[in-house]
């Protein structure tokens, strides 16, 4: 079972015009990008909680929900950059999608060449941004992450992680807020998951943890949840 696909940058493209979806994805396709496509909102919402897109590009105009409300619905738990491409040009439109949470706003009729640089943009953005702070009494961790180097720092202090460890840890990072079951993280995680245990997960997370608290002994950011998974919360 090959794992290649799930560590290549997968855009999904949520249009329900086929030749416009073709156009798209071809554009995409010459670039380098993966793609998934899907006609619906509720296909993409499906989508996005077992394919976990890199970008997601979403049309407003879906047969069956309105597009602001699957970025509505997508904003409620994922952080994933969200590209409108739609045919609705109003101003009113724009701003409702961008006060929604949306990255960027593209009307049509549209050049691939623009689409492709705007989706470029908005990826090196996702992986240079620190993770999101909320108010509180205490100070968050602050994680960066160099998928080149296959590193990651805790305030400015290099995490010494196995190749597995790393791969967790950059997973919970790029979805604060997200639980993973035991399963999700070995199929994401691991080349080879079917010869691996589930308790192997919980090794792991337990060797990062200990890291992280050799850093800062007041941080623990991975959250256990009784019977469903593990989350990273960047409030402590």
């Amino acid at each position: 079972m090959t794992h290649t696909t799930k560590q290549s940058q997968m855009i999904l493209v949520v249009e329900d015009e086929p030749a416009i979806a073709d156009s798209i994805i071809y554009a995409l396709k010459t670039e380098g990008f993966e793609t998934r496509w899907v006609t619906t909102g509720n296909d993409a919402l499906k989508c996005v909680a077992t394919d976990y897109p890199t970008l997601i590009i979403l049309d407003v105009g879906l047969p069956d929900v309105s597009g602001f409300d699957v970025c509505r619905e997508l904003r409620r738990q994922y952080n994933t950059p969200i590209i409108f491409l739609t045919a609705r040009k109003d101003d009113i439109d724009q701003v409702l999608g961008l006060e929604l949470g949306a990255d960027d706003y593209i009307v049509k009729p549209f050049s691939p060449r623009v689409l492709t640089a705007r989706i470029r943009a908005r990826l090196r953005n996702a992986e240079n941004a620190l993770p999101k702070q909320e108010t509180s009494g205490d100070t968050d961790p602050i994680f960066s992450v160099n998928k080149e180097a296959q590193s990651i720092t805790l305030s400015g202090t290099r995490l010494d992680l196995s190749r597995y460890e790393y791969r967790i840890l950059q997973l919970l990072i790029s979805h604060p807020g997200r639980i993973y079951s035991r399963s999700q993280l070995m199929d994401l995680v691991w080349e080879e998951p079917d010869r691996s245990y589930d308790r192997t997960v919980d090794t792991h997370i337990k060797t990062i943890r200990q890291k992280i608290t050799a850093i800062d002994e007041n941080c623990d950011p991975i959250k256990t949840h009784r019977g469903m998974g593990y989350s990273l919360s960047l409030i402590h």
